[in-house]
């Protein structure tokens, strides 16, 4: 069947237009150049020197032979091994590189604190290849932030921008020095916002696919309009280079940092004093949730404004200052941005009901308290979870730091407590949202649970304390 020409020339036009929308987001893809052009001048190289001082031990019960004055061995042992069989103090001069990005023209550097940590002289280079001997302002080992102070005057400042309308998905852009090579660029996108790393609950961390190595640490994160909306600090990596994880430090936690440091040399951050933990779908069950959500408070720590506003262990926090607690590490970002001495709205979950709190928020301490505990003997026959539990001594009390209440695990069998995860040594401090004093008192609570009901179980482990789902057996 032959076609006319009219109908030839509207499948081209239908195929045209199908092609139309592809070819279109080839040309939408982002042309990097001129945002690489404007911005790259306030990116600076960090090298750093340290000087360190390492004796080398020499052969143990080595001793110089016995030789004539004369013998040109003489020297030789002398100088590699010293008079005593010592090899001499060797002074190393240890180095770093590392990048930055300037703030204010008047010459303040922001990058992280790692980079300088411990450095006896650390110098500043620009894209024009000046060098600037820098003094270092302060740093803040918690969010890894540093800032520098070199003598200079209308420098090519970086525009600071907000991360908090960054999108995943938008395009960004990273300049720095990997491995040393000054002014690179690379560029991807952002995978996602307010991942926590454990190395540091504080930062609200902007995860991306953008290129990072060793020498980017400090480098800033650009968005589309040219403006710094992080600052670049981790990559995760199983081989120590880049993986397509890289983490950055959102700018707006990085200025609050550098604004604390210029005017009071030092950070400070709001504190709750609570130990949390993600809820699980078992807890979620146990607590009688649609849906796994909030931060556990599994301990409340002593002498802290949590204590002091009625917050227990088994309360979830569902929102801190109106703002929704999605997991536990939603949390700490949100305390430690809060000014302290302000008064904080929370709301949490507790025993089925939401209950509305006001705590006043303190300083974070330098190092957060904790309870220190231990284990103890046996005694008592496998309850129906599967527990061999016995009560506490006055010294174990002591301490483990309880005043009250508590029963020690002295074995467990297969079964649900196993299953769980609870282990020889916890201390279980509360059994479906009741606190435990004894274990009389523990089989009374466990007596009266419905079979097939999930229960959530706080128990104290070393030094830190978690609640744990056990669903109780039917038979």
């Amino acid at each position: 069947m032959r076609s006319s020409p009219a109908l030839s020339l509207a499948f081209i036009a239908l195929f045209c237009c199908a092609l139309a929308p592809g070819m279109a987001v080839s040309r939408e893809l982002p042309d990097f150049t001129a945002l690489v052009a404007k911005n790259g001048p306030a990116v600076v190289n960090i090298s750093t020197k340290q000087t360190t001082t390492a004796t080398t031990p020499g052969l143990r019960g080595f001793s110089i032979p016995d030789l004539p004055d004369d013998s040109p061995l003489q020297d030789f042992f002398r100088h590699f091994f010293g008079e005593e069989g010592e090899l001499p103090d060797d002074t190393i001069q240890a180095r770093s590189l590392g990048s930055g990005f300037i703030v204010s023209s008047d010459g303040y550097v922001l990058t992280n604190s790692h980079v300088v940590e411990s450095a006896d002289e650390i110098v500043v280079r620009t894209s024009d290849r000046r060098e600037f001997v820098a003094k270092l302002v302060g740093t803040d080992k918690r969010s890894d932030i540093a800032l520098l102070k070199v003598d200079g005057t209308n420098l090519p400042a970086a525009r600071i921008g907000s991360s908090k309308d960054l999108q995943v998905g938008e395009w960004v852009l990273a300049i720095g020095s990997p491995f040393g090579f000054e002014s690179s660029a690379t560029a991807g996108i952002v995978s996602a916002k307010g991942r926590s790393l454990p190395t540091e609950n504080y930062v609200p961390f902007i995860q991306t696919d953008v290129a990072i190595n060793p020498g980017n640490s400090g480098g800033p994160l650009f968005n589309l309009d040219g403006e710094v909306v992080g600052v670049n600090s981790q990559i995760y990596s199983r081989t120590g280079g880049f993986m397509g994880l890289s983490f950055a430090i959102p700018i707006d936690v990085a200025m609050d940092v550098v604004n604390q440091l210029k005017t009071k040399g030092r950070v400070s951050r709001g504190w709750l004093g609570v130990l949390i933990q993600d809820v699980t779908r078992e807890l979620a069950e146990s607590f009688g949730m649609p849906q796994p959500r909030g931060a556990l408070v599994a301990q409340v720590l002593p002498n802290s404004p949590a204590e002091a506003a009625d917050l227990r262990p088994g309360d979830v926090i569902l929102s801190f200052n109106g703002r929704d607690v999605v997991t536990s590490s939603t949390l700490p970002p949100l305390v430690g941005e809060t000014a302290v001495g302000a008064e904080a709205k929370l709301q949490v979950l507790r025993r089925g009901e939401k209950v509305d709190l006001s705590v006043k928020i303190e300083e974070l301490p330098d190092d957060e308290q904790a309870a220190s505990p231990s284990q103890a003997p046996t005694e008592e026959p496998a309850n129906r979870v599967g527990l061999v539990v016995r009560d506490l001594t006055a010294d174990q009390r002591q301490q483990l730091g309880l005043a009250q209440g508590g029963i020690l695990v002295e074995g467990v069998d297969p079964g649900p407590a196993d299953d769980a995860g609870i282990a020889p040594g916890d201390v279980i401090l509360m059994f479906d949202n009741q606190p435990v004093a004894n274990v009389a008192g523990f089989n009374q609570i466990l007596d009266a649970v419905s079979p097939g009901k999930p229960v959530a179980v706080l128990v104290q482990r070393g030094e830190s304390r978690m609640f744990y789902a056990i669903k109780v057996p039917k038979s």
